[in-house]
């Protein structure tokens, strides 16, 4: 490597990897000693292409829930099956690994600047800017920032775009697939609510039990299905189809009911 090669958005390789280093070393006890992260299907990260590789996944925190898939994706590439133990595999991670991010978040403070220089493609939110809900056009900039980023490696992405779950999935998303033809892997998360702050940043809580489930590759007919079928795609691969909230429902209903039991039981 270069000790000035940049990538296609300008940032310089060389820093790249030494910030990745030191985020990842910072950061890896969140998932590997103050809270554990339970993996499954990592398997699949290692088959995959070097570029035009879309992940989505329901989303929890700004930045823990990205933060956990750049160790997860680098210890896979390095031989781990699903696992994160022992940090040698952030000596030489991948560096082509980008998220995609509201442009206002990732300029609200020191640290979201670093992490965007370490991967982030940000864009302009098109439905909400400062909190305020806001109704503007797709920039085409941004469309063709994701792109590029497709280009060059593999791309991250929220499509609900909000950390509050079962949300809509905003169609950008299926918009994005049908335009570029990426190999889309879903990501289900879990945890990451319970264990961190909203940002992701300050621990809430210690010994929460994380998860990250890596399904297979979605079958997407890029010519043929619809926006509306993409995005159902979606929303039943990241287990945020209405249909999923139904089931918890009565899965906290049947808890209940048991609880109530043992209470009569008791009294």
């Amino acid at each position: 490597m270069g000790l000035f090669k940049k990538n296609p958005f300008g940032h310089i390789l060389f820093l790249k990897l030494w910030l990745i280093r030191i985020l990842g070393a910072m950061t890896h006890r969140r998932f590997k000693g103050f809270n554990q992260l339970q993996i499954e299907g990592s398997e699949i990260i290692k088959n995959l292409p070097e570029n035009n590789v879309l992940f989505v996944s329901n989303h929890q925190t700004y930045f823990a829930d990205v933060v956990a898939m750049f160790h997860v994706f680098n210890a896979s590439l390095s031989g781990r099956v699903d696992s994160i133990k022992n940090i040698g595999y952030l000596w030489r991670p991948k560096l082509n690994v980008y998220f995609v991010a509201a442009k206002e978040t990732m300029k609200a403070g020191l640290l979201p600047k670093v992490l965007a220089y370490a991967g982030s493609v940000s864009i302009e939110r098109t439905w909400r800017s400062e909190g305020k809900e806001v109704n503007r056009q797709v920039k085409m900039s941004d469309v063709s920032n994701i792109a590029k980023a497709l280009q060059d490696g593999w791309v991250i992405t929220f499509p609900q775009g909000t950390t509050k779950p079962w949300k809509p999935i905003r169609r950008g998303t299926a918009h994005i697939i049908k335009r570029n033809k990426p190999i889309v892997v879903p990501i289900v998360i879990d945890g990451f609510r319970r264990s961190f702050d909203r940002k992701g940043i300050r621990i809430k809580k210690r010994g929460i039990l994380q998860s990250m489930e890596i399904k297979q590759p979605l079958e997407i007919d890029y010519e043929n299905d619809s926006i509306e079928k993409i995005v159902e795609q979606l929303e039943y691969a990241i287990e945020q189809h209405p249909s999923f909230l139904k089931v918890i429902s009565q899965e906290e209903l049947k808890k209940e009911e048991e609880l109530n039991k043992t209470r009569q039981w008791r009294y």
